[in-house]
C-alpha cells in the first residue's frame, strides 16, 4: 500500500503536468522572473474569480496581513481584535507592527470568533477586526461588519484557508471570502486549495484608492521607480509562481468539489460517533476544506493520533496552544482559563487526510483505523 499523504501535491500536479511545465516554460523562455506578465494576468484572472474588484499580489499570507494594517494606517499602540484560536501570522503582524493584539474566544462548533463577545472588545483604541475563516468556511460576516461599521473600525479578513468560500447575506447577496471586508488576504502557500510552488500571497479590496496604496506599500512605497512616497516593503510574488497559479485557478471549482467530496464521505462514516464530532457547516457559508477537523472527546486525541501514525495514517494538530498562551504573547498578561473555547479545541481537534486526488480506498482506510480505535 502506498504511503497516505495529508496533502498529495505530486498527484495534484502529475494531473495538470503539461499545463504547468507549459507555463513555466514560458517564463523561463521569456526571463521575466520578477513583476512579468503573468503577474498581472493572474490578478485579473483572480479578480473575476472572486468577484473583487481588484487584487494585489505579495510575497506570501503573511506580509498580505501587515501590508493591510500598513495600507489602512494602523498607528502603534492601537489595537486589533484577533481570535485566540488560529495561526500564530495573524497575531505577528499586529505586534510587528507596534499594534495590541486584543485576543477574543471562538465559537466551539465552526471555529469562528464569537460575535456575542466582539463589542465587549472594543475600546477607544480599537482600529481594527480580523476575522479568520478557519479550516474553510467564512466567519459571521453580516455581524462583524455591521458591528465594524457602527464603531467605525475596519475589518481585514484572514481567507488563507477558505479562497473560494462563498457566504450569503440575509438579504440574499452572495459575496466569496476576502472580498467582504475593507480588505481581504490570503496565503498560496503550496498546500493551500489554490497553493503554488513556492510561497505567495495576495490582498483584494474593492477600494480604488487603497488597492493602489496596498500596489505602493507591496513595491518599495513607490508608484514610480526610484520614487517613494510612502514607506513600503518588499514583497512580490514572482512571476514563475503567478504563471503556475493561472493553471491551477482554473481547476479551483474542481478542487473544491473533490475536497467536500472527501469531507462528505468522512460526515457519513462519523455522523452520531460517542467520540468524535464532526464539522460543523455554518448556513449562511460553504465549505472549502482546506482541513477537516474533527474534534476527539472523551479519550486522549494524542492518544489517537499516535495510534494512528503507528497504521500509518498521518494527522494534523491545527493548533496545539491557543495564542494567547504562546510565549511570544504572554507579556499580554492573559493565563490559561481566559479563553476557554480556545484552550478546549486546542486539546481536542485533530486535522484528517484531506485533498484534492484522495483515493476512496485510501479514506476507507483511514476510517476503518479510526473505527478500530475506539474498539
Amino acid at each position: 500500500m502506498r504511503a497516505i499523504q495529508m496533502v498529495d501535491l505530486r498527484s495534484q500536479y502529475d494531473l495538470i503536468k503539461p499545463e504547468v511545465d507549459q507555463a513555466i516554460q514560458e517564463v523561463i523562455d521569456t526571463t521575466a522572473f520578477i513583476n512579468g506578465p503573468q503577474v498581472k494576468s493572474f490578478s485579473s484572472s483572480l479578480a473575476a474569480y472572486t468577484g473583487a474588484k481588484y487584487v494585489i499580489t505579495c510575497g506570501n499570507g503573511t506580509d498580505a496581513l501587515q501590508i493591510a494594517m500598513m495600507g489602512l494606517d494602523f498607528q502603534p499602540g492601537q489595537e486589533v481584535i484577533v481570535p485566540a484560536f488560529t495561526y500564530v501570522a495573524t497575531a505577528e503582524v499586529i505586534a510587528l507592527l507596534g499594534l495590541v493584539p486584543v485576543f477574543i474566544d471562538v465559537i466551539g462548533t465552526t471555529y469562528e470568533l464569537d460575535i456575542t463577545q466582539l463589542e465587549s472588545k472594543i475600546t477607544s483604541k480599537t482600529a481594527g477586526i480580523v476575522p479568520v475563516h478557519l479550516y474553510g468556511q467564512c466567519s459571521n460576516m453580516e455581524a462583524i461588519l455591521a458591528v465594524a461599521k457602527k464603531h467605525n473600525i475596519k475589518v481585514i479578513e484572514d481567507t488563507a484557508q477558505a479562497i473560494g468560500a462563498k457566504y450569503t447575506f440575509s438579504d440574499g447577496r452572495v459575496r466569496q471570502a476576502g472580498t467582504m471586508g475593507d480588505v481581504g488576504t490570503t496565503s498560496f502557500f503550496p498546500s493551500k486549495n489554490l497553493g503554488c510552488y513556492g510561497d505567495g500571497g495576495a490582498m483584494f479590496t474593492n477600494s480604488a484608492e487603497l488597492a493602489e496604496k496596498l500596489h505602493m506599500i507591496a513595491n518599495h512605497g513607490q508608484m514610480k521607480k526610484y520614487h517613494h512616497h510612502i514607506v513600503g516593503v518588499n514583497s512580490r510574488l514572482d512571476t514563475l509562481q503567478a504563471a503556475i497559479l493561472n493553471v491551477k485557478l482554473q481547476h479551483l471549482d474542481r478542487y473544491s468539489t473533490s475536497r467536500n467530496e472527501v469531507a462528505d464521505a468522512y460526515d457519513k462514516a462519523f455522523a452520531g460517533h460517542t467520540h468524535i464530532k464532526i464539522p460543523i457547516r455554518a448556513t449562511n457559508s460553504t465549505h472549502a476544506f482546506h482541513q477537516y477537523t474533527i474534534q476527539v472527546e472523551g479519550v486522549s486525541r494524542d492518544e489517537l493520533k499516535s495510534y494512528l501514525a503507528e497504521k500509518g495514517v498521518p494527522s494534523m494538530v491545527y493548533y496545539p496552544l491557543p495564542l494567547h498562551q504562546q510565549e511570544a504573547y504572554k507579556n499580554l498578561g492573559f493565563k490559561k482559563g481566559d479563553f476557554p473555547v480556545a484552550e478546549s479545541l486546542c486539546e481536542k481537534v485533530l486535522s484528517l487526510p484531506i485533498h484534492t486526488e484522495m483515493k476512496a480506498e485510501d479514506q476507507e482506510y483511514i476510517i476503518e483505523a479510526i473505527n478500530r480505535f475506539f474498539e
